[in-house]
């Protein structure tokens, strides 16, 4: 009788650290997880960004040299005059 006892405890106590364990691999499976979501929105933010600064950049350097182009113009048909 006791040492029935003592196993069915022991058995008890093997699936409760064995629970516990599998519990454990999907929490930290679960924090991966949220970890890869969270790094690739960074990711794609950074992207976006990056790529507005390079649009904002070509937009500058065109209105540049749009500005330069209205310039010569002027100063060409000033000198025709």
């Amino acid at each position: 009788m006791k040492e029935r006892k003592r196993d069915r405890q022991k058995e008890r106590q093997t699936e409760r650290e064995t629970d516990r364990k599998r519990d454990r691999q999907k929490e930290r499976q679960t924090e991966r997880e949220t970890d890869r979501k969270k790094d690739r929105q960074k990711e794609r933010q950074t992207e976006r960004e990056t790529d507005r600064k390079r649009d904002r950049q070509k937009e500058r350097q065109t209105e540049r040299e749009t500005d330069r182009k209205r310039e010569s113009e002027r100063d060409s048909g000033r000198k025709e005059e």
